[in-house]
C-alpha cells in the first residue's frame, strides 16, 4: 500500500478546518448582499400591501378661486403662487380644473377653491435595495449577483460537511436538510404547483371583465372580414 504524501496527509487532516475558515470568510463577505436581498425580497413579496419604494401623501389646501375669464397661463400661475409651488413640468387646464404635474411625482389639482396635493417621498434604502434586486437592465450587477449566488451555493454545500458526527450530516444535519427540502416540495404538492387549477382560477378572476361576461364578443357581419 502506497504511503500518502505529506501534502495529501495535510489535506486529509486539515480539509475540514480549511472548509470552515473559507465558509466563515465568505459568510462575512455575503452579509451586505444578504441583507439587501433578504429585506428587498420581503418587500417585493408584499408589494400588493404597500409601496416599498415611496411614501405617498395627500393634503387639501383652500385657495382663492381662479378669477373668471383667466387665460390658461394665468390660471396655472394663480394656483402655483397660491400653494407656493415651483414652476410645473406640465399643466392641464380644463374648465375650472387646473392640474400641475412634476417629474418627481408630485401633483396638484385645483377645482374651484380647493387644491388637492399628492406627493411621494422615496424610501431610500428600500428603493435602492429593490433596484439592485431586480437585475434587469444592469449588465454589470447581473454578474455580481451571479457571483453572490455562487457564494451562497458554497455556504450551503460547505455547511453540510463542516461538522462531523451526530451534530453533522449523519444525524442532526440530515434531519434539517430533509426538512429544508421537504417544505418547498410539500407546498408544491399541496398547492398543485405552476398551472394548478387554483392558480389559474385566481388569474382568471383578476383578468375577468368587470361586467361578469366571458370577454368574448361575436363579430357582426360588417366587422367580420371575408376570408
Amino acid at each position: 500500500m502506497a504511503e500518502s504524501t505529506p501534502l495529501s496527509a495535510l489535506i486529509k487532516k486539515r480539509w475540514r478546518a480549511w472548509l470552515r475558515a473559507i465558509h466563515r470568510d465568505i459568510g462575512y463577505l455575503a452579509i451586505g448582499f444578504t441583507v439587501i436581498y433578504a429585506i428587498s425580497g420581503i418587500a417585493m413579496n408584499h408589494i400588493g400591501d404597500w409601496e416599498p419604494d415611496f411614501v405617498a401623501s395627500e393634503q387639501t389646501i383652500k385657495i382663492a378661486p381662479v378669477p373668471p375669464g383667466s387665460s390658461d397661463e394665468a390660471a396655472v400661475e394663480h394656483v402655483r403662487q397660491a400653494i407656493k409651488f415651483p414652476k410645473p413640468d406640465s399643466t392641464i387646464v380644463a374648465g375650472d380644473e387646473v392640474h400641475l404635474d412634476y417629474e418627481n411625482g408630485q401633483k396638484a389639482v385645483a377645482i374651484g377653491d380647493t387644491v388637492t396635493v399628492q406627493a411621494r417621498e422615496a424610501r431610500f434604502f428600500f428603493r435602492v435595495a429593490h433596484w439592485l434586486h431586480a437585475t434587469r437592465g444592469k449588465a454589470v450587477w447581473k454578474y455580481i449577483s451571479d457571483a453572490y449566488a455562487v457564494l451562497l451555493l458554497y455556504l450551503a454545500i460547505s455547511g453540510v460537511f463542516m461538522i462531523k458526527g451526530r451534530l453533522g450530516l449523519r444525524w442532526r444535519g440530515m434531519i434539517l436538510i430533509t426538512a429544508g427540502i421537504a417544505i418547498p416540495v410539500a407546498y408544491i404538492v399541496i398547492s398543485g404547483g405552476p398551472g394548478s387549477q387554483a392558480s389559474e382560477t385566481a388569474v382568471a378572476k383578476d383578468t375577468a371583465p368587470a361586467d361578469g361576461s366571458s370577454g368574448i364578443r361575436m363579430l357582426s357581419p360588417e366587422e367580420n372580414p371575408p376570408e
